[in-house]
This record gives structure tokens, sequence and C-alpha cells, in this order.
């Protein structure tokens, strides 16, 4: 593992979301986090990645309650198996809880849905924030928090449909983190945990479904003894930061619980009625950690696609100024995300500034610029070229556009 006292290691993504003004962190609310603007946008521009993912593999989004009272919990095991890491408190009735996942929010919708066998696989997802009690020493920054984002969904499906839902799983992550820079990933099956509802009989079944499922997937995995949810084994996806540590960050798992604790059926062919299984699946896990990870891996200098401010317009002079507003609106009018400085510094300064901020793009628009209509582009590497106006802006739209 790196040292973090080397100069040549990756700078902590505490740092980087101070000097980029991203986010902070302070003691009244430990183990949450102070969105600034720049960091909220770059939150957004994840969420905006996840959600064409989930449009590609036929996911409908939906949004469930923040607070759930505790027979809710009860019916989906939280209380017995989870309680001690939930914030739970009286709503001056009974018992209630923050959720720390989505997934019995979810069930209350299918179950509330007249399904049949046609209907699977059924892929919903949410972009839920959740609440766990961490301890207060294993807070970490944005890897452990106490509130973060999951990118939580959830597939219905017939036992037949396991093998294939696993697979499109596995090839969409791996085509998902090639876009943030991500190759390296650590796989582990984690089995069936001490505190676990189901009988070894359903266990094993589903061990073995997932197992066979991720080798038929092509995935090297290792086997992780009781790491498990207490619904059912997982398959963890670990990508690995910048120090070398590996962070569990993709998950899918099977469960074989909970649609049946929550009466969820289907219609089967013969006419029957049946409990589909279930597979929980995220591809970020918790977008903060994964937002840690990737700062820290590239050091804060992102991907265009990805950086908060896209493209920074310098003009030269009072005289550029109009100039420099028309150029940035059409550079805005592009779906890119750009913002000026005409502050009264020198022109060596402001570029400096924006290398600083990691802005991919500096447009500099001086007399010459201004008279010929054109722009020269300077790239965060240094490379300068000059263009009409109309090739800056289709050059910003192509390496500003989106990854996949």
């Amino acid at each position: 593992m790196a040292n973090p006292e080397d100069s040549s290691s990756p700078p902590d993504h505490r740092d980087l979301g101070n000097v980029l003004d991203l986010f902070h962190f302070q003691d009244e609310a430990p183990g949450m986090v102070f969105w600034h603007p720049r960091g909220l946008i770059l939150y957004d521009v994840l969420c905006d990645a996840a959600r064409r993912r989930c449009r590609c593999e036929g996911y409908s989004e939906v949004r469930t309650p923040q607070v759930l009272r505790q027979s809710i919990w009860q019916r989906s095991g939280h209380w017995t198996h989870y309680h001690d890491d939930m914030f739970a408190f009286d709503d001056g009735k009974e018992s209630v809880a923050l959720k720390p996942v989505s997934c019995p929010g979810h069930l209350e919708i299918i179950k509330r849905r007249s399904l049949s066998h046609r209907d699977l696989p059924l892929r919903v997802a949410e972009f839920g924030v959740v609440h766990r009690r961490e301890p207060s020493g294993a807070l970490h920054g944005l890897f452990r928090l106490r509130q973060f984002t999951q990118d939580d969904g959830h597939i219905f499906c017939l036992p037949a449909q396991i093998d294939a839902e696993v697979d499109r799983f596995a090839k969409g992550l791996a085509m998902f983190y090639r876009a943030f820079g991500f190759d390296i990933v650590d796989v582990k099956l984690s089995t069936r945990p001490a505190s676990r509802a189901g009988d070894d009989e359903l266990w094993s079944r589903a061990e073995s479904l997932l197992g066979r499922a991720a080798s038929n997937a092509g995935l090297a995995w290792a086997e992780q003894p009781g790491a498990g949810a207490f619904y059912g084994p997982k398959l963890e996806f670990n990508l690995k930061d910048g120090w070398g540590r590996f962070w569990q960050c993709g998950t899918i798992q099977l469960d074989l619980v909970l649609p049946g604790q929550f009466g969820v059926h289907f219609a089967s062919s013969d006419g029957g009625r049946q409990v589909p299984m279930m597979l929980h699946r995220a591809l970020f896990g918790s977008l903060e950690r994964f937002m840690g990870i990737l700062l820290e891996q590239h050091a804060g200098k992102l991907a265009p696609w990805l950086a908060p401010e896209q493209v920074r317009v310098l003009p030269v002079g009072a005289p550029q100024h109009g100039y420099a507003q028309s150029v940035a609106a059409e550079i805005a009018a592009a779906g890119i995300r750009v913002d000026i400085d005409a502050s009264s510094q020198t022109l060596a300064q402001r570029i400096f500034q924006a290398h600083a901020s990691a802005v991919p793009f500096a447009v500099i628009l001086g007399t010459r610029e201004a008279a010929g209509g054109s722009a020269t582009i300077r790239e965060r590497g240094g490379q300068n070229q000059t263009l009409s106006r109309a090739q800056a802006l289709d050059l910003l739209r192509e390496r500003c556009r989106p990854a996949q």
C-alpha cells in the first residue's frame, strides 16, 4: 500500500474536496456531507451516468419513503438482523427507522402489481438516500458515511433467468467502470453470515445458483465466507483506489427470502401463483464512496465529461467581454458546463487558476479572436490551438460528450 506521507502518493479525496470546492464535513453532522455547488454538479453527473445505464438495461426508476415503521422492518428482517445499524426512534405512535436500504419500499411497490410470468424479468431502481449508524471511529470521508446515496436496484425474475441477469449486470458493470478509468475489479462471492434469515437448504441453493451464474458470466471470483447479506449471498465488485486499497462498490445479491415475506407473487404459465426470485444490484454501491475513489484515482483531474466546470472562458481586455459572453452562451447552449473569468488578474494568473481548479479547457478570447470570430482553446495539459468559433464549439462538444 502506498505511504500517505510519500509525496508521490495520490492526494486524499478530503483535501481535493476542499481545494476544488466540492464538499466539506463538520463535527455537527458526523458522517454526512455538505455539498457545495461544484460538488453537487459532480454528484448529478454520476447520477446521470447511472441513469443512462439503467435505461439501457430496462429499469424503471421509483422513489420510496425515507422513514418506515417497525412493522415493515420486522417483515424484511432488518429489525432482527440489522437493528443495531439503524437510526430508530419513536414517532409518537410506534417505533420507526430511517431506511438503511430501499429494498422493502421496492417490494411494497411490486406486490401491488398483478404480475404475470410474461412480465419477468422486472427491473426497478432508485437513487435512495440511506442512513446507517456507523461507529464514529469508522467514519472516513466519503468512504464511510452515516448518510449516503445508494443506487439500489432490484430484479424480479424466474430461476431460469438468473444466469442471463447476472451476465447482463457483470458485462454492463465492466463497461460502466471503464468509462471512469477503472479496469481492475476484484470479485468476491460472499456467503451465509452467522445471523441470517432462511434455512441452510435455502442458502445452499442460493449460493449454488449465484456461484454458477458468476462462473457462467466469465467472472473470476473468490469466496468470502460469512460476508453475505442476512437475506442472501452476494457478488461484490471491489475497485482498487490510488493507495492500493480495495473498496466494495458494485454488487449483485440473490434473495430467496424477502419476496415471499412481502407477499410478492406472479401468475405462472400453468395459472398458479409463484414467488419470484429477487436480485439486489448496485453500480456505485455508495455514490459518495465511488466519488472519493474517483477523485483520488485521477488526483482531482477528472475527464472532461465528468468535470463540474468543463470550460472556462477568459476574455483578454474589457472590449472582449461582450464577445466572451456570446461565446459562453453558445457553449452553454450546447449542454457544456461553462463559466467566465473576467477578473482583473493577468491572463497567466487566470490560466493558472483554471488549471488549479482542474478545468479541462480554457477558452482565450483576445483582440485577434474577437476580430476574426475565432477562439484559442488551451487544454489542461498545456496544448493551445486557435480555431474558428464553430470549430471550437464542435471540438468542445465532442471532447465533453458523456463517455457512455
